[in-house]
């Protein structure tokens, strides 16, 4: 019997090519004793263009679906993820070693944590990192906290969501990502931060490839329009989860996936 650990990575045609890298860095985790990890591939759409790139690999798994977006794509993975936590990890991005074990050791040592981020380095194309200035402290993020410090900072969270590891029921429990063509992974963190306590970690976990073909990128990602909807749809599910008054349930580890 080995517990498992579950990424999630959402990808299409342009990022396919760094899967490879962010394969490396989940080959490089070490993990506690007794766990293991899968990684559910998710193609977000169904062409041709991403199966070649999807590593040789017995924990790896591959599927594809009609478009939908990033946030869609990672829902539906869940189908295939049957681990007792869900880590999030773009096709673009680089786990740092031993950001796997830093979340598994929080999670399985307070039930009452329902999710952990980490510490982000910007990953630029010239291959030097930067990092940000107002990272939180290392220890439990309070419910509410993340949520009243986006709206008073423009709508930037000081926690990043790519490197979000969370409780699988918890996960499911709030639907996923939010059904957005973008800040559906913000959408999750503020939900998730509307009903749980959380943790952050500041020795780096995550690193986070700038280039020119990401999404982020994009001119309609910054549409002040579509922006300005999507802050007030998050906002909303935020506000109304705490109004809910509802509390994520402070229960005993998960059960354990089998091999």
């Amino acid at each position: 019997m080995r517990r498992r650990v579950s990424i999630v990575t959402a990808v299409h045609a342009p990022s396919a090519p760094f899967l490879a890298e962010a394969h490396e860095s989940l080959c490089a985790q070490e993990l506690p004793d007794g766990w293991t990890w899968q990684w559910v591939i998710q193609q977000d759409g169904e062409t041709d263009d991403v199966r070649p790139y999807v590593p040789d690999d017995a924990r790896v798994t591959f599927r594809q679906g009609r478009p939908g977006g990033p946030g869609v794509a990672r829902t539906m993975a869940l189908a295939h993820a049957d681990g007792a936590y869900v880590k999030v990890l773009d096709a673009d991005d680089q786990l740092t070693p031993g950001a796997l074990a830093r979340d598994l050791t929080v999670l399985e040592g307070d039930p009452g944590i329902g999710w952990t981020t980490s510490r982000v380095l910007d990953l630029m194309p010239d291959g030097s990192t930067v990092g940000f200035p107002t990272d939180p402290d290392d220890g439990p993020i309070e419910r509410g906290v993340v949520t009243e410090y986006w709206v008073r900072n423009g709508f930037r969270a000081q926690v990043h969501p790519a490197t979000l590891c969370v409780r699988r029921d918890l996960l499911v429990a709030l639907g996923g990502w939010m059904a957005l063509p973008a800040s559906e992974d913000t959408g999750l963190l503020l939900a998730l931060n509307s009903v749980s306590r959380g943790w952050f970690s500041r020795r780096v976990g995550l690193l986070y490839r700038k280039w020119e073909g990401q999404v982020t990128g994009q001119a309609p990602h910054v549409d002040p329009a579509e922006r300005d909807a999507r802050m007030a749809v998050v906002a909303a599910r935020a506000r109304a989860l705490a109004g809910f008054g509802w509390h994520a349930p402070l229960t005993g580890s998960p059960t354990p996936a089998t091999d």
